[in-house]
């Protein structure tokens, strides 16, 4: 049955600095060893509403991600400010192993923060599979809206991403524990550490979830690691079959 490994990584980012969280990356990461590695919610610049200055207008963050991916044969995953056709889009790309890629632009822009102004909402959900998982994918303020995570059996895990501050860091821990429950989920919820250019405060408050509310993670450094078997997940699913009495909806 599979099992997935993941490497999260409690990133203090530079901020608009995309060459120096590359080699910070690249050093953290040098000895460990994983399925997939996660990177935090913009990880190659910090969460920066000047995206003039600071998109990616040709795909340099994920031209490094294919190389790293290639380099550790390993999936990773990561937010990223990006500029396409004239717009703005927090995009969370899944590279894989061999310089596939998927990805997923951030639904649930952050209007607190004026995120809405500067960036375009996505459209649709997504999931991707990889090592016999299927993984949904989800970036921060996305946290706050249960509808559109809600689990339709289409997924077993859900990955997020996030710039979430201090000041906040409660709501981020209840509701990454609330999503794994009521979705009965795999869930890695990743967010960055330090201070940004807008002097918000980020402390380490990463943490993964199996869906019985238990918390299955191990900490070296930086790093969160936590390994996943989808054989438990269908056990767990099948002792308690919560997910077949959910109610029905469609999102517009």
């Amino acid at each position: 049955m599979a099992t997935l490994k993941i490497a999260g990584l409690n990133l203090d980012i530079s901020w608009k600095n995309k060459e120096e969280n590359f080699k910070q990356i690249e050093k953290e990461l040098t000895s460990v060893d994983a399925d997939l590695f996660l990177l935090p919610e913009m990880f190659s610049t910090g969460f920066c509403m000047e995206a003039e200055e600071v998109a990616d207008r040709n795909l340099e963050t994920l031209t490094w991600m294919k190389s790293f991916a290639t380099s550790k044969n390993s999936a990773v995953a990561g937010s990223v400010s990006v500029a396409e056709n004239g717009k703005f889009y927090n995009r969370f790309y899944f590279v894989f192993p061999d310089g596939n890629f998927e990805y997923y632009d951030k639904r649930h822009l952050f209007s607190y923060s004026g995120e809405d102004k500067v960036y375009t909402a996505g459209i649709e959900r997504k999931a991707v599979e990889y090592k016999g998982f299927r993984i949904l994918l989800q970036v921060c303020f996305d946290l706050r809206f249960p509808v559109f995570s809600r689990n339709q059996d289409d997924y077993d895990a859900i990955l997020y991403v996030a710039n979430w501050p201090s000041s906040r860091v409660e709501a981020w821990k209840s509701l990454l524990k609330a999503r794994s429950i009521e979705n009965q989920a795999f869930l890695f919820g990743l967010n960055r550490i330090g201070t940004d250019g807008y002097k918000n405060d980020y402390e380490e408050s990463s943490l993964v979830y199996f869906p019985d509310g238990k918390e299955i993670s191990e900490r070296e450094n930086n790093v969160v690691l936590s390994e996943w078997s989808l054989e438990e997940l269908k056990e767990f699913r099948t002792k308690f079959p919560f997910l077949a009495e959910r109610d029905g909806f469609e999102l517009k």
